[in-house]
């Protein structure tokens, strides 16, 4: 996560009139570069022109969302027809979307993994004109260890998108004065190895090289601590470089900030902050934030703002542009191509696909990319629901791979979170981390769904809290409902899992820190049985 760089002619934003104007719009980063040292509040200062001019163009960009992505479309095609993939699908002869459909099929990883290995080869215009500057290098669970290309072109998505979220929140809240503190960004090593001469690694890490000069006095940890792989190795030094810094913005997937601060109240015995009396700012993504928010804040023992995104290694779809509306705005001017495939549908032969042009409010739909990486038709894995379309707001709501439906009930992520957040919430009690599996018997009427649960303060009856929480399930799920009513599943079983059994878990697989968390939800008893060593009844 950075500021990135001063905008280029390609960005959102009002537009150009000619060199003066990009002179001009350099300029608070020219000063802050050269004055920054003299006097840190410059930062703050200086940040308020950019924040206002850059959320305008974001503004205006919110009516134009629809004929953006169908010229961005125009351009993804004129680009590929030069390229080997283009050549395979026919671009030259794809002239609308219906013919891009037809042309380029839905795939995944597995599918582009040829081309992939074409460019490790040293072959130049595979995926996209020339070679990738980098691959980001990011595990899947079918896949093994994924490759995914990272252009000249597509490098801006990541950066700019980062800055302009936090850009967003500076407009709309007034609140520049975080940008004169500390600011802590949780990611994974900055080392990066060759692959096909291209240089590779994570892709928090890989950003990590693109933090602009004047923000480097703010940065922490140190390059050193970040490329330190064992995580717990590495908070013990993060800790060390920040408990006695003036932390105003921190950011990291969920899960991992909270060991943080575990191991910070841990050492100081008094809440975040008290240790850091200027935070202010969380930034957060990867998943979702809800189970976490009450333990989250109670650790640091007052709210504060948070900025939600939605980055991958394959582009940064989406971004929280305001603290007062729901949802995320989707990033439909950069370079990245969306369509949208109702989730049900997804591992169909050929699935109904829209653009952003025909999307409804609070549909289910598979995310499918085309971007000037060179990803085409590329199914992220993810599911998101619009929350509104002026402007184009979504919600994610889970993980194509992530369900359960060992008995044709179709259980999703968005469902049993807001079954066991409205639990939790009438019982007053902290989740710290969980994770559900089904329970397949040979007897009839024994199977059931297995909640796996580490909580903060236990519930005073987990019968109780079980039946609350399988309530909140039958009234979201209708299928799942009828499978209870029609005595094919029992009621949902509760199995506590000790205190940082997750923790012990994760590394047990080699999986502790990074961007690595635990699925909400598995088809099957893999992770269920693993679990099941860190249970209380053990």
């Amino acid at each position: 996560m950075s500021f990135g760089d001063p905008p280029t002619p390609s960005e959102r934003g009002p537009p150009f009139k000619g060199q003066a104007e990009v002179g001009l719009m350099a300029l608070p980063f020219i000063f802050a570069r050269r004055l920054c040292s003299m006097n840190m509040k410059i930062k703050s200062f200086l940040a308020k022109p950019f924040a206002s001019y850059i959320y305008k163009g974001i503004r205006k960009g919110m009516a134009t969302a629809v004929e953006d992505q169908e010229n961005i479309l125009k351009m993804l095609i004129k680009v590929g027809r030069t390229t080997e993939f283009g050549k395979q699908a026919g671009l030259d002869k794809v002239n609308n979307y219906l013919e891009f459909q037809e042309a380029v099929k839905v795939r995944d990883y597995e599918q582009m993994r040829p081309f992939i290995d074409m460019i490790k080869e040293g072959k130049h215009n595979v995926l996209w004109k020339g070679k990738p500057i980098y691959f980001a290098k990011t595990s899947g669970t079918t896949s093994g260890t994924k490759y995914i290309p990272i252009t000249k072109d597509s490098i801006g998505n990541h950066i700019n998108s980062a800055r302009n979220a936090l850009l967003c929140y500076m407009a709309e809240t007034g609140n520049t004065a975080f940008a004169d503190g500390k600011m802590i960004f949780l990611s994974g090593s900055p080392e990066l190895e060759r692959v096909g001469g291209i240089p590779t690694g994570r892709l928090s890490g890989i950003v990590n090289h693109h933090v602009p000069k004047y923000l480097r006095t703010n940065q922490l940890p140190s390059y050193e601590t970040n490329c330190i792989e064992d995580w717990e190795t590495k908070l013990d030094k993060i800790v060390d470089e920040t408990i006695d810094k003036d932390m105003t913005l921190i950011s990291g997937i969920p899960p991992w900030v909270q060991m943080y601060f575990d191991e910070l109240i841990r050492r100081k015995g008094k809440k975040v902050k008290d240790i850091f009396e200027n935070f202010s700012v969380m930034v957060y993504g990867g998943v979702n934030f809800d189970p976490y928010k009450a333990k989250l804040f109670d650790s640091i023992g007052k709210k504060v703002d948070g900025i939600e995104t939605f980055p991958a290694s394959e582009g940064f779809f989406a971004f929280q542009d305001s603290q007062q509306a729901e949802g995320l705005l989707l990033n439909t001017d950069s370079g990245i191509f969306f369509e949208f495939v109702p989730a049900a549908e997804i591992y169909n032969e050929n699935p109904t696909r829209i653009s952003l042009r025909d999307v409804k409010v609070g549909e289910n739909y598979a995310l499918l990319i085309n971007s000037n990486a060179g990803l085409w038709g590329y199914n992220l894995g993810d599911t998101v629901k619009f929350v509104s379309t002026n402007p184009y707001r979504l919600v994610v709501t889970g993980r194509t791979k992530h369900f359960i439906s060992a008995f044709g009930e179709h259980v999703i992520g968005e469902e049993v979170e807001y079954s066991l957040l409205k639990a939790a919430e009438e019982a007053n009690v902290h989740i710290r981390e969980f994770t559900v599996a089904p329970f397949v018997s040979a007897d009839t009427g024994k199977s059931y769904h297995e909640w796996f649960i580490e909580f903060e303060n236990k519930p005073e009856n987990i019968n109780e809290f079980a039946g609350k929480v399988d309530h909140y399930l039958r009234h979201k799920n209708v299928y799942y409902d009828d499978l209870i009513s029609g005595n094919i599943l029992t009621p949902l079983k509760l199995t506590p899992v000790r205190k940082n059994g997750f923790i012990d878990y994760m590394k047990s697989i080699g999986k502790l820190g990074g961007q690595n968390k635990v699925p909400r939800l598995s088809n099957d008893r893999k992770i269920a049985d693993e679990l099941s060593k860190w249970s209380e009844t053990r």
